[in-house]
């Protein structure tokens, strides 16, 4: 990024996109949006329209907050069959997502947000990654549920984790998986930088 460029703020207080973040070189400050994100979102809403307009939601709150600078918002999903798989709101529901997820091919999307905080401008996109889940057990589901490894993750796993385990591929962003699909943020970070005034 241009060392002219404006301050970055991460609006998130995931771990795991901050170190993704600090891996490829880039400096920036968290804050963290104050709001809770929605959750429940009409029929015709698709998985990508979700991610992309929850992204949109953390950046906004946070440029209020911010004044200044580009906020970069992100909200991971998983999907499969147009069913929205989000972060489980306990261990049963952690279960629930596991078993549907068990033996599928599912899509994990992520909608990225940048927003310049002073003038408004954004940029709203998304990624989409494919990802081959083996057939799990009950057994195995139960020990990865005992390690709470699930808790906070889209999806009810981590690829960077003990969840790893269950992946037999994917097909796209590694990071986007993670949570934060880096190629993207790179692009977006890029074409604001050449239309910055």
């Amino acid at each position: 990024m241009p060392s002219q460029s404006p301050r970055l703020i991460l609006a998130s207080a995931s771990p795991r996109r901050a170190e993704l973040l600090r891996e490829y070189g880039y400096d920036f400050t968290v804050i963290a949006s104050p709001l809770a994100e929605p959750v429940e979102f009409p029929d015709d809403v698709s998985p990508v329209e979700r991610a992309e307009s929850s992204s949109y939601f953390k950046a906004k709150n946070v440029a209020t907050l911010a004044g200044d600078g580009w906020v970069l918002a992100a909200d991971t999903i998983a999907a499969l069959g147009g069913r929205v798989f989000g972060k489980p709101a306990d261990r049963d529901d952690a279960r629930r997502i596991l078993r549907s997820l068990s033996c599928t091919t599912h899509q994990v999307i992520t909608g990225v947000t940048l927003l310049d905080a002073s003038s408004g401008a954004r940029l709203i996109r998304h990624d989409s990654t494919d990802v081959i889940i083996r057939r799990l057990t009950d057994s195995e589901i139960e020990d990865y549920l005992d390690s709470g490894a699930w808790e906070g993750k889209a999806g009810a796993y981590g690829i960077q984790d003990k969840g790893d385990a269950f992946v037999e591929r994917i097909d796209g962003s590694f990071t986007n998986v993670v949570g934060l699909p880096m190629e993207l943020v790179a692009r977006m970070l890029d074409e604001f930088a050449r239309n910055a005034p």
